[in-house]
């Protein structure tokens, strides 16, 4: 099978399953739903967190750019730029309902202030991206894949305490970045760039 072709139908899945969620939660509670996520009058959140947030994607989107695929697949249109799409909606929404939302506030509810937030959001967050580098069958790539997106993971983590709490920020900045590089970066993973980038 080629990377092209593994590639979509990864980032199909991830979209099924991401959207297959938001949408479910659409669904059933509509536009409480989407004020959850803070896009609503009032709810977007405080403007530090927008200034922060396309700081975050700037840094996150250069540093991927050492891997080839990512590169090569920034802004070119493709089948695997339209599966990004789908992917960039339910990653925002999803991920950071569970990695900043849920961490974070089941954190703070026990009893942990911010820097143990960002600090577990970031350390979740990575672990959950780590498969990346097992994709192309490397231990040293899901490391640094764990690494790369702990730090992302971190960063959205003060984004998110910075818009006073408010998801909004976060979504558009995870958003914005999958846009941009997940076709690349799932590329990267099944042809093992991601063992070779230093």
């Amino acid at each position: 099978m080629t990377s092209q072709r593994k590639s979509a139908l990864i980032l199909g899945g991830i979209a099924a399953i991401e959207c297959g969620w938001v949408a479910l939660n659409l669904q059933l509670s509509g536009w409480r739903f989407v004020r959850y996520l803070g896009f609503a009058p009032g709810l977007s959140g405080d403007l530090a967190g927008w200034i922060a947030a396309p700081i975050v994607t700037a840094i996150f989107v250069a540093s991927a750019l050492r891997l080839p695929s990512v590169r090569a697949n920034l802004f070119r249109p493709s089948g695997l730029k339209l599966l990004a799409i789908a992917v960039a909606v339910g990653a925002g929404i999803l991920e950071e309902v569970v990695f900043r939302r849920w961490t974070m506030n089941w954190l703070m509810a026990l009893g942990y202030g911010p820097i143990i937030q960002v600090l577990g959001a970031a350390l979740f967050f990575g672990l959950a991206h780590g498969v990346w580098g097992l994709m192309g069958k490397s231990l040293r790539a899901a490391i640094g894949a764990t690494v790369a997106t702990g730090f992302l993971g971190g960063m959205l983590a003060i984004v998110f305490l910075l818009a006073g709490r408010s998801l909004a920020p976060c979504i558009v900045a995870h958003f914005v970045i999958n846009l941009l590089i997940e076709p690349g970066l799932v590329l990267a993973a099944t042809r093992g760039e991601m063992s070779a980038a230093k």
